[in-house]
């Protein structure tokens, strides 16, 4: 999966608002050197009378160009914002997507070393069973770990990565600050399923 750089992203979100605000205050600076050559020419022509009510209305008219202006103005920079939030959280989701199938890939050309040279003929068979032991365990600390990661999932932690490394078990959430209580349920669910030690366990915030 290719997974796009946040870098990549921000630059293109900063771009593009760059690229709105020159728009805006080209539209404003359009409207108000086209009012002051208006005025200009009011006053170097004859002098006109105008009724009151085509001046309330023309004043009506400007306020109502001035409201879709700030109203366009609002909803393009709202559509930027919410944009930027939802790149976020689809980056968020990418990287721990992407960080999953990385570590199972891992586990995967592990268990298809052993594979080939338990079919080899050039080992004996005490090496075989070593070989087919560690499939085994393998195979138990994949299962564990989804295990772990849907109960996380039912626990609010719903983009969340397991990384065991020998006897170190790094645990990734996608949640800033968590609380005591939070970060106990977190330990107590891994140091189950994954029967390791309390002190092994590291928790750490995308």
């Amino acid at each position: 999966m290719k997974v796009i750089k946040k870098n990549q992203i921000v630059i293109f979100v900063i771009a593009l608002m760059l690229i709105t605000a020159g728009y805006l205050n080209f539209i404003d600076t359009k409207k108000l050197d086209s009012e002051n050559i208006q005025t200009s020419t009011e006053s170097i022509g004859d002098a006109k009378l105008v009724s009151s009510n085509a001046l309330v209305e023309n004043d009506s008219l400007q306020g109502n160009d001035e409201s879709v202006v700030d109203k366009n103005k609002e909803n393009i920079l709202d559509a930027i914002s919410n944009y930027a939030t939802n790149t976020e959280e689809t980056l968020d989701d990418e990287y721990f997507t992407s960080t999953k199938l990385e570590r199972d890939k891992m586990y995967s050309q592990i268990i298809e070393s052993y594979q080939k040279m338990i079919d080899a003929n050039t080992i004996t068979a005490e090496q075989k069973a070593i070989a087919q032991n560690e499939i085994t365990k393998i195979n138990n600390k994949k299962n564990a770990i989804m295990i772990a990661e849907n109960l996380l999932k039912t626990k609010g932690f719903y983009n969340n990565v397991i990384l065991v490394n020998n006897e170190s078990v790094n645990v990734i959430i996608d949640k800033n600050n968590p609380s005591h209580e939070e970060i106990a349920q977190v330990q107590n669910i891994i140091s189950r399923e994954l029967e390791t030690k309390i002190e092994n366990i590291h928790i750490s915030n995308k």
